[in-house]
């Protein structure tokens, strides 16, 4: 099961033609982002910065070694402003928010604004997301993945159902 899960997150990174690279936008200015947004509640996907990421996923600067902070599984959305795939996938994660409630939770990390954060995860295209789970390191996948493909990642690697 591990196997064929592993094969289809390794297919999904094939997805180039629906992904944007950060290369391909030199014009983009790196801005620093000072604040992390709140959450209103726990029905909605949460925009992390740079410390916010340390405080409540994984402080990657001081651990070489994963451990996890969250209380449920998460997605982390790593996007850039302007990139279309990014777009469109954005209301289907908040979809997918709503859908599952508190058992799991997505964020999303502008990769544009928080270079270093992207760069520890290999982020090198956009959109990338990062799938974690309470046990065991997390996974990724780059490009826009369908709803579905989604849902079953969700339901086969988080362990989660609606």
């Amino acid at each position: 099961m591990k196997y064929l899960f592993f094969t289809i997150l390794a297919g999904a990174f094939l997805v180039y033609s629906t992904a944007c690279t950060a290369g391909t936008r030199a014009e983009v200015k790196a801005e620093t982002n000072t604040a992390a947004p709140v959450a209103v509640d726990q029905h909605e996907v949460i925009a992390l910065d740079d410390a916010a990421f340390i405080d409540q996923v994984f402080d990657y600067k001081n651990n070489t070694e994963w451990a996890f902070k969250g209380e449920r599984p998460a997605i982390i959305d790593f996007y850039a402003d302007w990139c279309g795939p990014c777009k469109r996938l954005a209301p289907i994660l908040v979809e997918l928010q709503k859908e599952y409630g508190d058992k799991i939770q997505i964020y999303k990390v502008d990769a544009e604004r928080n270079r270093e954060l992207a760069a520890a995860f290999g982020v090198t295209a956009y959109p990338t997301m990062l799938f974690i789970p309470m046990d065991g390191d997390p996974a990724g996948a780059r490009g826009l993945l369908p709803k579905e493909e989604l849902e079953r990642i969700i339901g086969e690697f988080l362990k989660v159902s609606k």
